[in-house]
């Protein structure tokens, strides 16, 4: 399980063992050196037998068929079978010291506060810092904003991840710095873009044969060898089979889940998910909201309000959907959120939630009170509201209340915007058997759609490493 502690202030989670119990093992035929391989642009697919999955996603382990086998090539000679099992990269995950650490010089605040701040006047606070001069600092209606939600947050944050970050300690799953020095880490090498996913989709927006694969659904089956590049664009693509498949796009391979389905393209091209003919009970968003550090870094796209809002969630949601937005600290986002996106789409806000970020020893990757970067994320869970009495599925199952101010807490990998699974955390307040759906996906999970114009990118090989092998 992903939860490694559970109290009343929320979970404290294990994002890498999560990722883990899917437990990868390839089956690879191994051919004599000899013979001539021929160059194709097909994708293929190499399959990983499971054992089982969980209908929510929530763990998946696969088992590799006997090893011994051979079975005949097409020049009736026999292949030699050897499995592979591949793990997620641990050092993704080895956060060992704060990203910043807290000033060694106190700073102590002397307020001028003004007072219409309701008019968004800006406000001036001379900091006064020992060793250093004085200066003047000028907080815009924004940080100011921001500042008084910390103020009513801070005590929750606090008190409720000390407790989980003890039982953390306790069990020996986070540990004192001293007990595992960092032996100086080789330099991570990773995927460069992972074949620039969002650039494809753009491409494949031009292709002549869209309008007609739109209403199509790729499966991939037991018996696939290869499909064309092409079938994968701008098509849900669905693997129901009992073995995870690894796919080769543009000459990068990924791994794909067994019982998963995703559909790679942008914001503009969502019409194959509304005609993949599914509503879903849980919708899990984690939109690239605007702010300035994108804009400075041109890292990745980002979305406005508008466009976000845009999405068709009414069209995707089944009655009493329970939807998870992911959304930064900005309270600009915040206010959009609970009093126009949610509103929108006929959702009523039930709770907030906050994902708090450490490190393996237990420090918060910011200081808490930092006044740039904060240790935590929020999220807004909301329900749909039927203006409709329409059946609901499984409407004699009974799922609990949702809890406000739970927290998430757990160490991040160091991927961006790699967020940390909410299928356990979420498992009490959802019905099960549901259809689960998430937007602005990276990754796939068992039992779950997702959507994305990067939806595959940390599925790529090169973020896992080969364990062990066997002939």
């Amino acid at each position: 399980m992903s939860v490694v502690h559970q109290l009343s202030a929320g979970w404290l989670l294990d994002h890498l063992s999560f990722i883990n119990k899917i437990n990868y093992q390839l089956h690879q035929h191994h051919e004599p050196c000899c013979r001539k391989k021929e160059f194709t642009t097909s994708v293929h697919f190499e399959s990983l037998q499971m054992d089982s999955v969980s209908s929510s996603g929530v763990c998946a382990a696969f088992i590799a068929s006997d090893s011994s086998t051979k079975p005949e090539n097409d020049d009736g000679g026999n292949y030699e079978m050897f499995t592979r099992k591949f793990v997620f990269r641990p050092e993704l995950f080895d956060v060992t010291k704060p990203y910043i650490t807290p000033a060694v010089h106190k700073e102590c605040q002397q307020s001028n506060e003004k007072e219409d701040l309701m008019n968004g006047v800006k406000k001036e606070i001379s900091i006064s810092i020992i060793g250093k001069r004085k200066r003047c600092v000028v907080f815009n209606q924004g940080e100011l904003d921001a500042m008084e939600y910390h103020t009513k947050i801070r005590e929750l944050i606090l008190d409720g991840s000390l407790q989980l970050i003890q039982e953390g300690l306790k069990s020996g799953f986070l540990y004192p710095l001293f007990e595992k020095q960092d032996k100086g880490s080789k330099p991570i090498t990773l995927p460069l873009d992972a074949c620039s996913l969002s650039e494809l989709c753009e491409m494949a927006k031009h292709l002549p044969s869209l309008n007609e694969m739109e209403h199509q659904t790729l499966q991939l089956v037991e018996e696939d060898t290869s499909v064309t590049e092409q079938d994968l664009f701008l098509r849900v693509v669905e693997n129901n089979s009992s073995f995870t498949k690894v796919i080769t796009l543009m000459g990068q391979k990924y791994l794909l889940p067994p019982k998963s389905s995703f559909l790679l393209s942008d914001i503009s091209c969502m019409q194959p998910l509304l005609n993949y003919r599914k509503t879903f009970d849980v919708i899990v968003i984690d939109p690239p909201w605007q702010n300035k550090s994108v804009k400075r870094s041109n890292r990745y796209s980002y979305l406005s309000p508008l466009q976000i809002q845009q999405i068709p969630i009414p069209k995707l949601a089944a009655p009493n959907c329970l939807l998870v937005t992911w959304v930064t600290n900005r309270q600009k986002h915040l206010r959009f959120i609970k009093e126009e996106l949610y509103p929108s789409w006929s959702v009523e806000v039930v709770a907030e939630w906050h994902w708090v970020k450490i490190t393996n020893s237990g420090e918060f990757v910011f200081p808490l009170d930092s006044p740039h970067k904060k240790p935590y994320e929020g999220l807004i869970l909301g329900r749909v509201q039927e203006k409709t009495a329409l059946p609901l599925r499984n409407a004699d199952v009974n799922v609990l209340p949702i809890p406000d101010h739970k927290l998430i807490v757990s160490v991040p990998c160091t991927l961006h915007s790699h967020k940390p699974p909410l299928a356990e955390v979420l498992k009490d307040y959802i019905k099960p058997d549901g259809e689960y759906l998430e937007l602005f996906a990276r990754n796939l999970q068992p039992g779950w759609t997702s959507w994305g114009n990067e939806v595959l990118k940390f599925q790529h090989v090169d973020y896992f490493i080969a364990v062990e092998s066997g002939s």
